[in-house]
């Protein structure tokens, strides 16, 4: 193919949907012209790994600078909007009634810190939250720390990332990003006058610390690549570019973070990738001191750090793949100096604890399910907290005073609004302070939450959450909307989404395939869906596919599927693999060019994610990647109809990949099925900063399915 027909591609777009298969009677025919970029940037790009050579004939889509780049990108929105068009009313109607269910003038619930209560809470019509605090006590009139709605006027991005009080309540450390790049700015205020401090740091990533002297700020410094890799300390008054330079991580393997503990009595800083840790620790009373190292880091072992008067409490997985607990002296954190916690069990994954005064809290993941262990430190005496549901997710809250016996988290369903929980650990008893309030008249018994397993080829059972309407006939005529991630040992655990009620409402079943790449079910899980085994991720998502089809929940062309970053990955790879499986695709910013982007050490993320993936300058791995590479797969093939999205300015998927797989989607698809790229030109990774614009991106992604499925009442 030679490089000016590879460049013209694109321009076939406005003929490639039929009306038929669109689901519509009348499809525009939207009148844009591709610019043709400096001869120069279209050549296609040619690479040899491995005795494997490569054609890449949308190479140039990476220069952001290029202005045919930004043009196209343009064009290709203008394309998506006119595709569209037909189903503005639909996108309206569909956001007023997401909307209509959220009660916008709204407060949470205050976190007590000291003599103070902090919390947030939204007015109607705003975009963002307002951060107050007031005395604790009857009657204590409000105070605005940040009011983020004026801050982002007139941006068409922004997010906080800090948002850290001094140990004497008299100062915020605050960051924000107004590009979606994750490259954040720090700003100082004094919460007794109002006023910012003349301090403004750039650069830096959403980690701060404050030492015990509220005069101390310890803040996280990004490379080139954006990678979080320098620890400074800041003194108030300072001149911040002569602050001092406390470490540098020199392995690009490796991620900084800042944290002070619940004690209030250290800092810690936090080194980690993704298969390895390290933790160093400071007196927060002694800031000038230098960090001394918890344990030094062993390749493969990975821990995390927690302080109750003169001992560390260390969740590793060293000798215990599942992670287990242990405890050591301040003074001597050698192995031969831990104490066991817990028996270690194997077919429990221990995630992590909260330390208080008095208790230990262990959150533990057994057969799919977060449990919550309660601990007296006292007695030694454990526990654990019973949950009212068979299948439910919980999340804990900061709970930043050390000196209390209530833990609280949200507790959710699929079917349960979330709920914040204040559960007393030494009365043992639950109290819900809120639920979060959904308008219209939602009545949770009209929708039934279930749990079922699909067995892949290899024997495996894949555990499915799923939540539908009553009554459910199970003849396969129900439409369905699939999700998947599968990575990084996140999990993917089942929470209520009142937007969701938007599909179950229209017929729609909900569900989410737990594929291994993920920690549902441990350890194991995990690591049998990354490295050389990321091929099982896609197994188990089809598995789970075939599995709702084959039970009556859905038909294939009623089936919908949806993943974002490396769930968009999986999106891809199963939809080269079964594209008739699907009637629709949702990838979100979809890391689909997984050869090229791992083969460029440039890339703010490749190094660390070495351990996810593999290196493929090692042959073994490239052959791996290559084989499932999303972009390299693309196949001379009909596939489904497919909406996919990117952000100019993402730092961890970058536009060029999902923009890259559209383009020869287009060249190679034998199909006359919608193919949409919609680039957000102002924003990063997480879309729509404000809470009205994300809305709307929802309600876009959902007019797309309900058109070309029909479903669109």
């Amino acid at each position: 193919m030679s490089a000016d027909s590879a460049r013209a591609l694109p321009s076939i777009a406005p003929s490639s949907v039929s009306a038929g298969e669109a689901g519509q009677a009348h499809l525009p025919t939207p009148q844009w012209v591709i610019p043709t970029p400096p001869r120069a940037s279209i050549r296609p790009r040619v690479d040899r790994t491995h005795a494997d050579i490569r054609v890449d004939e949308y190479a140039w889509l990476r220069d952001r600078d290029d202005p045919a780049v930004v043009a196209y990108l343009e064009a290709e929105n203008r394309y998506t909007d006119a595709v569209m068009q037909p189903t503005e009313r639909l996108q309206e109607r569909l956001f007023e009634e997401m909307r209509a269910r959220i009660k916008e003038t709204d407060l949470s619930v205050p976190e007590p810190l000291d003599d103070w209560l902090y919390y947030s809470r939204t007015e109607a019509g705003s975009q963002y939250p307002i951060h107050c605090r007031r005395r604790a006590g009857e009657g204590s009139p409000e105070e605005v720390l940040l009011d983020l709605n004026p801050l982002a006027e007139g941006q068409s991005y922004f997010r906080l990332g800090a948002f850290d009080v001094s140990p004497d309540h008299r100062l915020l450390a605050w960051s924000s990003d107004t590009s979606g790049a994750e490259s954040f700015s720090l700003r100082i205020k004094d919460l007794t006058t109002g006023e910012e401090l003349t301090e403004q740091i750039g650069n830096v990533s959403a980690s701060v610390a404050w030492a015990n002297d509220s005069a101390t700020l310890f803040y996280v410094v990004l490379d080139a690549a954006r990678r979080p890799c320098r620890l400074c300390r800041h003194r108030l008054g300072d001149d911040p570019s002569r602050d001092a330079l406390v470490y540098f991580e020199p392995d690009e393997a490796f991620f900084l973070d800042v944290t002070r503990t619940r004690s209030q009595a250290y800092l810690l800083m936090e080194l980690s990738s993704h298969s390895t840790s390290e933790v160093r620790f400071l007196r927060a009373d002694r800031p000038e001191d230098a960090f001394e190292v918890v344990v030094p880091r062993r390749a493969g072992i990975e821990y995390s750090v927690g302080h109750h008067a003169d001992r560390f409490y260390i969740t590793t997985n060293d000798d215990a793949p599942n992670f287990r607990l242990v405890s050591s002296p301040v003074s001597d954190r050698s192995k031969a100096a831990w104490t066991p916690v817990l028996p270690y069990r194997p077919m429990v994954r221990v995630d992590g604890t909260d330390i208080f005064r008095n208790h230990l809290v262990v959150y533990e993941r057994e057969a799919g399910l977060r449990r919550v262990r309660i601990l007296d430190l006292a007695t030694g005496n454990d526990y654990l907290i019973p949950f009212p549901e068979p299948v439910y997710s919980i999340r804990a809250h900061e709970n930043p005073e050390f000196d209390t016996t209530i833990l609280r988290f949200t507790y959710t369903s699929m079917v349960t609004p979330n709920s914040v929980v204040e559960y007393d650990m030494a009365a043992r008893s639950w109290t819900v302070r809120k639920q979060t309030e959904v308008l219209g008249g939602y009545d949770p018994a009209r929708y039934r939450s279930e749990r079922r397993f699909a067995t892949t080829p290899d024997g495996t059972r894949i555990p499915i959450s799923l939540v539908y309407r009553e009554p459910l006939e199970r003849n396969g005529s129900r439409p369905l909307w699939l999700n998947g991630y599968g990575a990084y040992g996140i999990s993917f655990d089942p929470s209520f989404s009142s937007n969701s009620l938007t599909l179950l409402d229209r017929g729609f079943v909900v569900a989410i395939a737990h594929v291994r790449g993920g920690e549902e079910m441990g350890r194991d899980w995990y690591e049998h869906g990354k490295l050389k085994h990321k091929c099982n991720s896609f197994s188990d998502f089809i598995a789970a596919a075939e599995h709702l089809v084959a039970e009556g929940y859905t038909a294939p062309d009623r089936l919908v599927i949806n993943g974002g970053s490396a769930g968009g990955l999986l999106m891809g790879a199963v939809t080269n693999m079964r594209p008739d499986l699907f009637a629709a695709v949702v990838a979100e910013v979809p890391f689909v060019d997984v050869v090229n982007t791992m083969l460029d050490a440039t890339l703010p993320l490749t190094v660390i994610e070495y351990d996810e993936w593999g290196n493929p300058n090692d042959p073994e791995a490239y052959a791996c990647i290559r084989a499932y590479s999303p972009y390299d797969n693309v196949a001379t093939k009909r596939y489904p109809h497919m909406l996919v999205t990117a952000g100019l300015h993402d730092p961890r998927v970058a536009y060029w990949e999902p923009a890259k797989w559209v383009a020869r989607l287009r060249a190679r698809k034998t199909d006359r099925n919608r193919l949409l790229l919609r680039t957000n030109m102002a924003a990063g990774h997480g879309g729509a900063s404000g809470r009205w614009d994300y809305l709307r991106e929802v309600a876009f992604k959902y007019a797309f399915v309900l058109d070309v499925l029909g479903s669109a009442a």
